[in-house]
């Protein structure tokens, strides 16, 4: 499963939900639109093995060996590719094991293919190796010079072995691949073989009109409760409240070009439980606010001058906002390390509001208020529901 999840996170796919229900794996993908690729990646086992090639580009009716699936690993067996060429390979002689796990796909002389290293040692390049010391002197357990990397019974690649020791650097596995194909096949090398070979039972695409009910519902939700705020907030702070609504729009504004973007590039769904960390985060919002706006208050009430009071009183309510933000940042960082799946969701909306609230509080709150602590149509007038001092 964790194999699994760590391939479904590599395509970008947010908040995935992968469970067990007896001998079943049930995979759950928000926002994912190319079905098939996402089957192929999740369903493969990605066992690879390195095999001597006996004989290539033979027909399988002419070929003595046995046609085979690639399960017995340790018999000379008949493999096609996906262009039906087949090849007769002898036991494998390694394993996936023998690269570190940074595989990438990779542009090499206008083709694509996937480079990855090998580990040191008898973990990765003594094995190899051995074999390309085979292949490469073309004896009679590998007269192709050529080694098979063979992924669950398909021969992806049969490149010649052109050293016959390998003493650091790159290894590249070359195909007629596409950027897609090059791109799943590193992911694959990288997040390792599953243990288990999969059959995929069944395979469901639901509509987003099926949770439109559910959405209307947290939305509604979501917006009564910031109306109700909101109007708490015109009732005892007055007209001032208006520097919240534009502070408060501004957030949502850089969220919504945060999500749009992510969304295109790296495939990021907005969940149900991503809004309720946005209906969370203007609580975090509004909170900045309420102690900014009651350290004025206790100023004014001291007879100070708006124009006096106010940047003392950002001053010392900045330091209570950023100990409140960092305190929530390092919450959702904590929930983001140790959970999976809708939590996620939750957890990194938090935090970027948390991060947003820091950025707006600093460049819009603290400016416009400053300013109007300026005019001098404010002196003298009721703020915050206290009467200011007279005087610039």
């Amino acid at each position: 499963m964790e194999v699994i999840r760590a391939r479904v996170d590599s395509i970008g796919v947010a908040e995935p939900e992968i469970i067990r229900q007896g001998d079943t794996v049930v995979v759950n993908l928000p926002g994912v639109k190319d079905q098939q690729r996402a089957l192929e990646l999740v369903g493969r086992t990605g066992e690879l093995l390195l095999r001597p090639v006996l004989a290539a580009g033979v027909a399988p009716s002419d070929a003595t060996a046995q046609l085979d699936d690639g399960s017995d690993p340790t018999k000379d067996a008949l493999l096609l590719d996906d262009t039906g060429l087949a090849y007769v390979v002898g036991a494998s002689r390694a394993t996936g094991a023998v690269f570190e796990n940074d595989a990438r796909p990779d542009v090499q002389s206008g083709a694509w293919s996937v480079v990855v290293s090998l580990r040191p040692g008898a973990a990765g390049e003594d094995p190899w190796n051995g074999l390309a010391a085979v292949c490469y002197g073309r004896d009679q357990s590998c007269p192709t010079g050529q080694i098979a990397m063979v992924l669950d019974g398909v021969v992806i690649s049969a490149p010649t072995v052109q050293e016959p020791t390998f003493t650091g650097g790159n290894v590249q596995i070359t195909g007629d691949f596409t950027q897609e194909e090059a791109t799943d096949l590193a992911k694959i090398l990288e997040f390792g073989a599953v243990p288990v070979k999969f059959g995929v039972s069944q395979a469901q695409t639901v509509s987003a009109t099926l949770g439109a009910d559910s959405l209307r519902a947290a939305l509604f939700s979501g917006a009564a409760g910031i109306t109700l705020v909101l109007v708490l907030l015109f009732a005892y702070y007055r007209l001032m409240a208006a520097v919240i609504v534009a502070g408060l729009g501004l957030s949502v504004a850089i969220l919504w070009s945060l999500v749009s973007l992510l969304s295109r590039t790296n495939g990021l769904a907005l969940s149900l439980s991503g809004i309720a960390g946005i209906v969370v985060s203007i609580g975090i919002a509004v909170d900045s606010y309420i102690v900014f706006f009651e350290r004025i208050k206790e100023e004014l009430r001291l007879g100070r001058t708006l124009r006096n009071c106010a940047p003392r009183s950002f001053a010392s309510a900045w330091r209570t906002v950023v100990a409140a933000d960092t305190v929530s940042f390092l919450g959702a960082v904590v929930l983001w390390w140790l959970t999976v799946g809708s939590v996620r969701g939750f957890a990194f909306f938090l935090g970027v509001s948390a991060l947003t609230d820091l950025l707006v509080t600093w460049c819009f709150t603290r400016s416009t208020v400053l300013l109007l602590a300026r005019s001098r149509r404010l002196a003298g007038s009721t703020l915050l529901g206290v009467r200011t001092a007279a005087g610039a």
